[in-house]
């Protein structure tokens, strides 16, 4: 699940240790029953998703029904994983969040298989540590927007700590490239265009939406979209190869690499090895310096005014041309931080061995999502 949203990366699950960027995937066994196929194509669809601002910016969620009848959840549409989650009624501890009542939906089927995990956790951009839950596998119909209702398999919450109670929404759902078993997935299974667009605008510019089976026209107009294929082989993230990192225009033998970039629809801000983060900082200004000990650095608030801080990020088209898109100034600082309000919190945190891009960069294009051509697109 999501980096810094409602679940970070894994530390333990099932009683296992093994270190994870999502929750624990298990292979599902299918039940026929559930899964014919709807003998017509799905309609487009466009979900409109609210912001939670908190001081980011950087954070949607939308609509779902789980159950026959439907019950409603709030959840983050998170292309950066592959579970849907939302909490159980037996989840005396899930404050605030709607709960799924099982004995009131006739399709809901248990594999009876509960499991333990801990994870670092945060809403917003702020970071957490040593949060947990417990939760069980299930299956049952889900839908959105009007859409007929899919099978899918996915887990309710039993009980967690303290350190999710702050998230607005209820869960995720998540949107995996490929993968089977994420909610995307299930509905590409059952007909629908294998394209998605995310419009993730801040507050200032209007609601956003998540248009499934095909792309928002109106957001296209007059605009160039630039399609970056996405690497053979990838499966379950959403991944770009970039040629290069840069910091208004400047760039260092750190940043002259070849990596792959995650986007993730669920994430706040940016997510890099520690190596990386210095790297981009070090050209920012060398007032950016590590705050506390979950991979965060801030800045003196008073000297935000006087810096410049564009990052771009450069890939290639499916020509080979370039194409760079850029983070620009004013996301340096998502914010003071709430134990020290004279130090902003900078954007990008460190300390993963992946690079996940997220809502900094996201809410300033229209982006694509197009499995079916492999590739994603981009217009601002």
């Amino acid at each position: 699940m999501s980096k810094l949203l409602y679940f970070a990366f894994l530390v333990t699950t099932a009683y296992s240790c093994h270190a994870s960027l999502h929750p624990l995937k298990m292979k599902l066994s299918s039940r026929s029953h559930a899964d014919r196929l709807i003998d017509r194509a799905l309609s487009k669809t466009t979900i409109p998703l609210r912001n939670y601002f908190n001081r980011t910016d950087l954070q949607w969620y939308g609509e779902v029904q789980v159950g026959t009848p439907p019950q409603n959840f709030s959840v983050v549409f998170d292309t950066g994983s592959l579970d849907a989650v939302i909490p159980d009624l037996s989840c005396k501890s899930c404050l605030g969040h709607k709960t799924f009542n099982r004995a009131l939906s006739s399709t809901f089927r248990d594999y009876n298989e509960s499991f333990y995990a801990e994870f670092a956790t945060g809403v917003g951009v702020d970071p957490s540590i040593s949060e947990w839950l417990l939760y069980s596998a299930i299956r049952d119909m889900v839908s959105v927007a009007g859409l007929p209702a899919v099978p899918l398999d996915m887990y309710l919450i039993t009980d967690e700590s303290a350190g999710f109670w702050s998230a607005p929404f209820d869960g995720i759902f998540g949107m995996g490239y490929k993968a089977n078993g994420s909610f995307f997935q299930a509905l590409v299974k059952q007909g629908i265009d294998p394209i998605m667009g995310f419009w993730l605008t801040p507050t200032s510019a209007g609601e956003a939406e998540m248009t499934l089976g095909g792309v928002d026209d109106s957001k296209l107009e007059g605009k160039k979209v630039n399609y970056i294929p996405i690497p053979k082989g990838a499966y379950g993230f959403w991944q770009l190869e970039s040629t290069q990192f840069a910091v208004n225009g400047k760039t260092n033998e750190a940043l002259k690499q070849i990596r792959q970039v995650y986007f993730d629809s669920g994430t706040a801000n940016l997510q890099l090895p520690k190596s990386t983060t210095e790297a981009i900082y070090a050209l920012i200004s060398p007032k950016i310096q590590p705050f506390g000990e979950s991979g965060a650095y801030g800045i003196p608030c008073s000297d935000l005014s006087s810096i410049e801080a564009r990052v771009d990020l450069t890939f290639k088209d499916q020509a080979g041309e370039p194409v760079v898109l850029s983070i620009p100034t004013q996301e340096l600082s998502v914010g003071p931080f709430r134990n020290n309000e004279t130090i902003c919190q900078t954007f990008i945190n460190a300390g993963f061995d992946q690079n996940f891009v997220g809502g900094s960069l996201l809410k300033h294009y229209y982006s694509i999502w197009d499995q079916g051509n492999a590739r994603m697109g981009f217009a601002a």
